[in-house]
């Protein structure tokens, strides 16, 4: 790994550290924020060419708390907040003193800085945004060409957030016990959302955007170390090492998707797997289980396998059937069909699969139709097959996708154009 690399993942890591520290003792998120920003912007620049100081969190702090002041003294439209700063620390002890010295400055506020970011005022796109900024410490740019939307805009999107935090009035610290489990639950969804849209994003040239997937990860390894008796924060965190052992193999040398029953296994990622499957085989006995669980348990049935003929479909039903009574929803019935296809035959799978035809959330979704024609293909209706492969990629808004379900449909009507 290069120096700045090695610094790049520090900087990272340290990011919501500091950034809690600044908004325990201060009090505003979004001045904070931006302090923490730019002394991050700092860092990267003197660090790589003086070296890492033996503090590194220290200087952080103590370089953002200067930058904070800065900020204040420059504007006089927030002399109010500069009067709350002063009374909580005099300005000059602020500059001279790291916050490091304080009883309480290694005390880890990233999980209070998630339920943060996830807080119910916020919708969902800027609860991503924020986590991303604050928890990530991904810059504006790079979470704007991730989701494939001008800097400006994404830049908006997280003014606002920071907005609503800042008019919620709320302080940083865990959530009270019976608001415990619906942020937890926001938090844990927001981190499933950025790991499905770097594993698959929604549209664009490329199939994946590892980076995205990469950050879910590491904030959900964040989570599950600060919450490690949590089934599900493990279940999830499993969830996503056993589907990215798979990423190597998901597309060709053209970058073109290849689909799971044609990929290479030799090429998945067998030390993710096995960390997987020993989070789910530790999380599974405990008691209740939940959504992410239960798909953690399909994924390892998949990753347990040698080769597409040795999947254990039955045992792949199953679990799709508990999750369809813990969390019913359209995605999980389609995806039970095809284990339904792969268990009783393709007919059954597309009987189940007419359910949904009525269902507005799935009506028109390409991955209906990409299903459909795959079960078609399998029941040996080429030309039906074909035009649901073609509706499909008329549908989906991915490149790699379309191209993919375009090669499907040309595959099985050679002679159509």
């Amino acid at each position: 790994m290069s120096v700045r690399h090695g610094i790049e993942d520090l900087l990272r890591e340290l990011a919501p550290q500091v950034l809690g520290a600044l908004v325990r003792r201060y009090g505003v998120f979004d001045t904070c924020e931006d302090a923490v920003q730019e002394a991050l912007l700092a860092a990267a620049l003197q660090w790589t060419g003086e070296g890492v100081p033996d503090n590194p969190r220290g200087w952080l702090v103590t370089v953002a708390s200067r930058r904070l002041v800065d900020q204040v003294r420059s504007e006089q439209a927030r002399r109010r907040r500069e009067d709350r700063i002063a009374l909580a620390t005099p300005q000059a002890e602020l500059l001279s003193r790291s916050a490091d010295a304080e009883p309480e400055a290694d005390r880890d506020d990233s999980l209070a800085l998630l339920f943060l970011c996830c807080h119910p005022a916020l919708s969902e796109p800027s609860r991503i945004a924020l986590t991303l900024r604050a928890v990530g410490g991904l810059t504006t740019a790079q979470i704007a060409a991730a989701f494939l939307v001008p800097e400006a805009t994404m830049a908006q999107r997280i003014s606002r957030a920071k907005q609503a935090i800042k008019t919620s009035g709320t302080p940083l610290r865990m959530p009270e016990a019976a608001d415990h489990a619906e942020r937890l639950g926001a938090v844990l969804h927001v981190l499933y959302l950025i790991f499905n849209e770097g594993y698959t994003t929604t549209d664009g040239a490329d199939l994946t955007a590892p980076a995205l997937s990469g950050e879910a990860i590491r904030l959900s390894r964040l989570l599950h170390r600060l919450l490690p008796d949590h089934a599900e924060a493990a279940g999830l965190l499993a969830l996503m090492l056993l589907t990215d052992a798979r990423r190597p193999a998901r597309t060709g040398s053209d970058g073109d998707l290849v689909p799971l029953a044609e990929q290479d296994r030799s090429q998945w990622d067998r030390r993710l797997i096995a960390e997987g499957i020993d989070l789910i085989s530790r999380t599974l006995p405990r008691g209740q289980v939940g959504p992410y669980q239960l798909q953690a348990a399909v994924a390892a049935v998949h990753d347990e396998a040698e080769h597409v003929d040795a999947t254990d479909w039955p045992q792949i039903l199953a679990l799709y059937g508990l999750l369809e009574q813990v969390t019913p929803n359209p995605m999980v019935t389609l995806n039970r069909a095809v284990a339904v296809a792969m268990v009783h035959g393709p007919a059954a799978g597309l009987d189940l699969l007419a359910t949904l035809e009525s269902d507005k959330r799935t009506a028109h979704h390409h991955r209906l139709l990409a299903t459909r024609a795959h079960l078609l293909e399998l029941l040996g209706e080429h030309d039906a097959a074909a035009d649901a492969y073609r509706e499909a990629a008329r549908r989906t808004t991915s490149t790699p996708e379309r191209r993919h379900l375009t090669s499907r449909a040309a595959r099985l009507t050679p002679g159509r154009s």
